[in-house]
C-alpha cells in the first residue's frame, strides 16, 4: 500500500502507520523515509483523512464505524466484512467510482473478483455481459503467510519423500491443485466462488449477470490467475474485444 501511494504520487501531507501494541515503536523504511509504527487507537485513526484498512473482518466490524462516526475520516477497508452491506459501495475506482461519492466506509473487493470486474467491465460495456464462467488458479498467498509457509514446508517434505501434514488448506498443496477455497454453500459451490458472483453483480450494479465460478488453489506462492468465458448481447469477435481491451484503463493485453 505505502509502496502504491508513492508510485502514484498520491497528495499525502503525513503518512501515519498503525499497528498493534506488538509492532508499536518499530521503525520502518518507506518510500516517504523512515517511519516509526503506533499503536493503534481509533483517536489517532480519526486524525488522518482516509484510513486503508488491512486488517481481520471482525478488527474492521468493531472499529471501521467507530473511525468514522467522527463524520470526515474515510475508511477504505481491505477485508470482507462490509462487502455485502447494502448501504456500503463496494468499489474498483476504474469501474464504479461514483459510489464512493459522500461514503465515509467504502469496501474493496476480493482479490479475485477485482482481477475479473478490471477486464470484463469494458467488454460490457461495449457489448453487454450476459453470461460469465470463471475459472480461477489461486495461490498460496490467498490463505496469507500461514500458506506460504505449510506450501513451502510442505514441498521440502514431499521432496524428502516424508508426509507433509495439512492444516491451512482442505487437502496438501504441494504437487496438488484443490477445488475448494473457504467453505461449501448450500448451492454445491464454495464461499469463494460465490464472492464471485456476489461482487461482481453489486460491482456492475447488475444482479441479473449470470456467473459461475470455480475457485481452485494451486502451489504456487503468489499471483493468481483466472480464465473467464463470456457470453455478450452483442456481436463480438476477438479483435475487438481485444481492441476495446487494450484501451482500457489499468489492463494490459499481451497477446
Amino acid at each position: 500500500m505505502i509502496e502504491v501511494l508513492h508510485a502514484r504520487k498520491f497528495p499525502l501531507s503525513e503518512l501515519v502507520l498503525l499497528a498493534s501494541e506488538r509492532s508499536a515503536g518499530k521503525s520502518m523504511n518507506t518510500a516517504f523515509g523512515e517511519k516509526q509504527v503506533e499503536a493503534f487507537s481509533v483517536e489517532r485513526a480519526q486524525s488522518c483523512d482516509f484510513v486503508l484498512m488491512a486488517v481481520s473482518g471482525g478488527f474492521s466490524t468493531e472499529f471501521s464505524p467507530q473511525i468514522t462516526a467522527n463524520g470526515k475520516t474515510v475508511v477504505i477497508d481491505n477485508s470482507s466484512a462490509f462487502r455485502y452491506h447494502e448501504d456500503v459501495p463496494l468499489v474498483v475506482p476504474e469501474i464504479n467510482r461514483s459510489a464512493m461519492e459522500g461514503k465515509l466506509l467504502i469496501a474493496n473487493p476480493n482479490c479475485t473478483t477485482a482481477i475479473a470486474a478490471m477486464a470484463l467491465w469494458p467488454l460490457h460495456k461495449s457489448f453487454k455481459l450476459k453470461k460469465i464462467i470463471v475459472s480461477t488458479y489461486q495461490a498460496a498467498s490467498g490463505a496469507g503467510a500461514q500458506g506460504m509457509t505449510e506450501l513451502e514446508e510442505g514441498t521440502r517434505l514431499a521432496l524428502d519423500g516424508k508426509e507433509h501434514p495439512n492444516e491451512v488448506f482442505a487437502h496438501p498443496l504441494p504437487f496438488n491443485v484443490i477445488p475448494h477455497i473457504d467453505s461449501f454453500q448450500s448451492n454445491g459451490y464454495t464461499k469463494e466462488e460465490m464472492k464471485v458472483v456476489w461482487e461482481t453483480q453489486k460491482i456492475f450494479d447488475d444482479k441479473t449477470l449470470a456467473c459461475s465460478c470455480t475457485a481452485v488453489r494451486i502451489p504456487t506462492k503468489r499471483a493468481h490467475s483466472e480464465a473467464i468465458t463470456i457470453e455478450t448481447e452483442e456481436d463480438v469477435t476477438p479483435e475487438a474485444a481485444i481492441e476495446v481491451l487494450k484501451s482500457a484503463p489499468g489492463v494490459e493485453v499481451a497477446c
